[in-house]
């Protein structure tokens, strides 16, 4: 049975940036496992949307015994949620899970940047775009990774964990000790067209 301990020292809250499919996933992994997660999105249906998924899922995992009726309502009671992305402020890491658009992800990213306490990692669940052209929209280059979960991310063990040009070996053991806690397999591999998933999946397909 899945337990809520979050173990991560340096990690205490965790914001997310987009509540659809993966966003959502990611905070409900995030909660259920004892980190405090901050959910932001643009207009509140989709806040509200995310929520409503992440009871409908931990729900179905009540029912399979995966986890207990308290785990569930412990860890909704971690999520909070808000329009504001400066709201975030606070946060140890922010993973990004918004569309697949560089435009878009760039102005999260200076946002974050500009917002965010000097401390806090900058993580992007991006499948596909380069995370040290995303970097280079912020203050914090050495502290900004790639977190790219697989979907549906309460199921899929692995996460990529994708090291920019000028990520820190210290972001990097951080994200990999994560990952660990909320019971995923961390690879970590270099930035590069398609990261690890992709370059595997595709020849796998054809």
């Amino acid at each position: 049975m899945q337990t809520a301990t979050g173990n991560n020292s340096m990690i205490k809250e965790i914001g997310v940036i987009g509540v659809g499919a993966m966003g959502n996933g990611i905070a409900h992994v995030c909660a259920l496992n004892g980190y405090k997660v901050s959910i932001q999105d643009i207009k509140q249906e989709f806040l509200d949307k995310g929520l409503e998924t992440i009871q409908i899922n931990m729900t179905r995992q009540v029912s399979k015994g995966k986890i207990s009726e308290n785990d569930m309502d412990s860890a909704l009671n971690r999520i909070s949620d808000t329009l504001k992305i400066e709201e975030l402020s606070k946060c140890d890491i922010v993973i990004e899970a918004a569309t697949e658009n560089p435009e878009i992800k760039n102005s999260i990213f200076k946002k974050l940047s500009d917002s965010c306490k000097p401390e806090t990692i900058l993580a992007s669940n991006t499948s596909s775009i380069s995370i040290t052209k995303i970097a280079s929209e912020t203050n914090r280059p050495n502290q900004v990774i790639g977190m790219h979960f697989m979907n549906p991310v309460p199921i899929m063990e692995l996460v990529e964990v994708i090291k920019g040009k000028h990520t820190s070996e210290g972001i990097t053991d951080t994200v990999v000790e994560l990952s660990k806690s909320l019971g995923k397999t961390p690879v970590v591999c270099n930035d590069s067209p398609g990261f690890v998933s992709n370059r595997i999946l595709v020849p796998m397909i054809n």
